[in-house]
């Protein structure tokens, strides 16, 4: 990670919890329109011809294309959404060192919201590509977002 990727990860507000977590996947860019998404490459997420899993990669695609429509500016706010169909072409592999899921938005409306992105490995080399539909929750449809309920403090 560059001098410039680490800056942004200490000022991306946490987009990704639990499932993603486990995975070991950070958001490293995130602004209106794009995401962006890094996983070093751990032994756990191997397959038993010694490659990156695929559903590793699905899960990669999925939080970044989601993420690229669901960006909030409101500190303290966040937009919620959901998976309504993903696409995933695995294109080459990759066994060691980072790799970087970009996810672009490239159409819908204030529900559904459709994107593309790729994953590429520290060489540039592209490993898979994908699109998906996505919908924005209720009260997500809006760049404002709505209160996080994880942030409110104990007793409110």
């Amino acid at each position: 990670m560059s001098e410039t990727d680490s800056a942004n990860a200490s000022t991306t507000p946490q987009a990704l919890m639990g499932y993603h977590e486990l995975l070991g996947m950070h958001v490293v860019e995130w602004e209106e329109g794009r995401a962006v998404v890094e996983l070093t490459i751990e032994p756990k997420h191997l397959n038993r011809s010694g490659n990156v899993h695929g559903g590793v990669l699905a899960s990669m695609l999925d939080s970044a294309l989601s993420l690229a429509g669901l960006h909030c500016d409101v500190p303290g706010n966040i937009r919620r959404g959901m998976t309504l169909s993903l696409t995933t072409t695995f294109v080459g592999p990759a066994r060691q060192g980072m790799l970087r899921a970009t996810g672009t938005l490239r159409g819908g409306g204030q529900k559904t919201f459709m994107t593309s992105g790729e994953i590429v490995d520290e060489q540039g080399n592209l490993v898979a590509m994908g699109e998906g539909a996505f919908r924005r929750r209720s009260g997500s449809e809006s760049s404002q977002g709505t209160p996080d309920p994880q942030l409110r403090e104990p007793g409110e």
